[in-house]
């Protein structure tokens, strides 16, 4: 076994530069998992920034300075964060309080219908079996119930922790945009001289990630704002609430969608019942969705990410149960990223003869 074990090592990672770069994964790894809560505020000013450096590229090669550009980019992201801090929050978290005051009752015409079913279609429901389905679904929402008052009291904590970020991640924006560029020359000092292979995964990722993450955030704001243009159009309860579950959907792809269409039919099943407006107001999610996925996501990824749809599944699921949020806003890049690692890794002699 241990000769086995010898042999593989030495046929993978005889490549020096293939070790320093194991390594390298390996440390970032370990970071991210034992200092990812302290350092997520650096985290997340890292994203924003190389989000927005696109932008201030652009500006730059308009003629403008490093410093104004980099200052317009910023005031720019600065109004957003003002309006989702003092606008978009309060309104979402306004209407979901007012969703679970009214969850009782919406819970209970959904009851009503459910009982009516065995009378129509005995041969395929009972009531027993409705029954049943309800009392699962009472517990579930007791179970959620406990769950809103135990993080009502840990409510202090969550406020602190948003207003640390609130303040520490605007200011790192701003760092990471002035001296990015001073700080990656620094660090890249410490790497080995010969660096083939990471500059060879570097150039295969750097389009496909700046293009797949900003053209994902574009992607999330667009569709949740066309969606809540839509759903205001038809005068929808929780408009605000539900616009910002359709936009944070195209995260997950393939299921992201058809999870959220549930609680937008739900919601306009209760407040206009089997009428026109609701199947009109179907539609419409309908054409967005549609939209969405024919004709928005193709102009905004033009590197295309060759992945197989099992391949997206399993990132998701993976890194969104390590990293929760960001470890799905990822799930693609990264495993983009070891699709990239493993096409450059050295192959061994007796494959490179064949």
């Amino acid at each position: 076994m241990k000769r086995v074990f010898s042999k593989w090592i030495e046929r993978y990672f005889s490549n020096e530069e293939a070790l320093f770069l194991f390594l390298l994964i390996a440390t970032s790894l370990v970071i991210i998992l034992t200092l990812g809560g302290p350092l997520a505020p650096v985290f997340a000013g890292l994203i924003l920034a190389f989000l927005m450096q696109g932008s201030v590229s652009w500006l730059k090669h308009k003629g403008l300075s490093h410093l104004f550009s980099v200052n317009v980019i910023f005031c720019a992201f600065f109004s957003a964060l003002l309006a989702l801090i003092f606008i978009v929050i309060p309104l979402a978290w306004k209407q979901l309080a007012k969703l679970f005051n009214d969850l009782p009752q919406i819970f209970q015409q959904i009851q009503a219908g459910l009982l009516v079913l065995p009378e129509h279609y005995p041969d395929v429901v009972t009531e027993d079996q409705i029954r049943q389905v309800i009392a699962l679904a009472t517990r579930e929402l007791a179970s959620v119930g406990q769950w809103v008052l135990a993080s009502s009291f840990n409510s202090l904590g969550m406020v602190v922790a948003l207003l640390i970020y609130f303040v520490l991640v605007p200011i790192l924006v701003f760092f990471f945009l002035k001296d990015g560029g001073q700080l990656v020359r620094h660090w890249t000092a410490f790497l080995p001289r010969k660096k083939e292979m990471m500059t060879k995964v570097w150039y295969e990722m750097d389009v496909q990630i700046a293009n797949y993450i900003r053209g994902k955030t574009l992607e999330i704001f667009i569709v949740g704002f066309v969606t809540y243009l839509g759903f205001i159009l038809f005068d929808l309860d929780y408009a605000a609430l539900l616009a910002i579950m359709v936009g944070m959907s195209v995260l997950v792809p393939y299921i992201g969608a058809a999870l959220v269409t549930l609680p937008v039919a739900v919601i306009g099943f209760f407040q206009f019942g089997w009428g026109n407006e609701f199947f009109y107001l179907m539609m419409v999610y309908g054409v967005i969705q549609a939209l969405d996925g024919n004709v928005l996501v193709p102009l905004l990824f033009s590197e295309a990410v060759n992945l197989h749809p099992i391949s997206i599944i399993i990132a998701v699921l993976v890194f969104g149960t390590l990293w929760g949020f960001w470890g799905v806003f990822f799930a693609i890049p990264l495993a983009t990223l070891i699709k990239a690692i493993v096409n450059a890794w050295p192959k061994p002699i007796e494959e490179l003869e064949t």
